[in-house]
């Protein structure tokens, strides 16, 4: 779809089906987009003091990574704090539980997230559900050892700081598909941690991966999207992570979804990332190699689409019902 029509248009009918909106309770909400200190966190039931030692050194996350998390976002909105897409994001933790062989319940999870947001009165805020196999042997077999969950919030802070990024193609690839499902596995992520690091030792923000063909696959914690002619289109690729902002910014925009090679993205008008931490961030270069390096001009075709998207998770749209859980 043109930009132009998307913006002008109504706003498209989510694919998500509605889910009850629980009632707001009257808690006094800080708004402020300033970092608070942590205050309370949901561990296996409990709401507790977060710096509370409770892990063991037996833990076999810490060994091998034997987790699934989710970054998830609440925002003030005219009917208090709400949750944005809570459903599908602790659908998709689930699958990722599911595939470790740990059993992982959603009504549980929200529970813990709406508790832990009430306990620590935010309204603007950043979600961390996080669940792990805890203690037992070394081995690789999880049977046998003890699941945990656990809720953390904290004041937004962006990814990428909602700035115009420095963005630089990685020496590494991105897990494929075939060996590491694009879920939020917590062991997963060590690759981009790897990436990251190879790029900010270079100079740059963050880090593009793209595979053995040239395709662009992703950012480390982030879809892409490129603007071209007023066109938008979603960059598609099977090893990256189906996010739910990138879903959100479809359904909003009408965008293409499709594969793309690096050099056609170097030909867009303007590119940005997009994730529940990132949000919509414009993107202002990226560098491959000295004869493929891009600066883009600043258009107002991505200022469009975030002032979309924040009127989306803040209740603006007709979706609200669907996209937003009330705490």
């Amino acid at each position: 779809m043109h930009l132009s029509d998307a913006v002008a248009a109504p706003v498209a009918a989510s694919h998500s089906a509605p889910h009850a909106v629980a009632q707001p309770v009257a808690v006094p909400v800080d708004t402020a987009p300033a970092a608070q200190p942590l205050q309370r966190v949901w561990y296996d039931g409990e709401l507790i003091d977060p710096h509370s030692p409770r892990a063991s050194v037996y833990t076999h996350a810490l060994h091998y990574g034997s987790g699934v998390f989710e970054g998830i976002r609440a925002y003030a909105t005219d009917r208090g704090p709400a949750v944005f897409r809570l459903r599908e994001h602790l659908e998709r933790m689930r699958k990722g539980a599911e595939l470790l062989g740990m059993d992982f319940d959603i009504a549980t999870a929200t529970d813990a997230v709406c508790a832990t947001l009430r306990a620590n009165r935010l309204g603007d805020a950043y979600i961390r559900p996080l669940a792990w196999f805890g203690e037992g042997g070394f081995g690789l077999d999880v049977a046998g050892h003890t699941p945990h969950l656990m809720v953390a919030t904290s004041g937004t802070n962006l990814h990428l700081g909602g700035n115009r990024a420095r963005v630089a193609v990685s020496k590494w690839r991105r897990n494929p598909a075939d060996s590491l499902p694009p879920l939020k596995l917590c062991g997963a992520y060590v690759n981009s941690i790897l990436a990251k690091r190879e790029v900010k030792a270079r100079g740059f923000d963050e880090a593009m991966f793209i595979d053995a063909a040239g395709d662009v696959v992703e950012c480390t914690g982030a879809n892409l999207f490129m603007v071209r002619d007023g066109r938008v289109t979603a960059i598609a690729h099977r090893d990256a992570l189906p996010g739910i902002t990138r879903d959100t910014l479809i359904a909003l925009t009408g965008a293409e979804s499709r594969s793309a090679s690096l050099e056609e993205l170097l030909e867009a008008d303007e590119i940005f990332a997009c994730g529940t931490a990132a949000e919509v961030t414009p993107i202002g270069e990226v560098f491959a190699d000295e004869a493929r390096h891009r600066v883009y001009a600043k258009t107002a075709a991505v200022s469009e689409i975030a002032a979309l998207y924040a009127d989306a998770v803040r209740g603006r749209t007709s979706q609200a019902d669907a996209w937003l859980t009330v705490v």
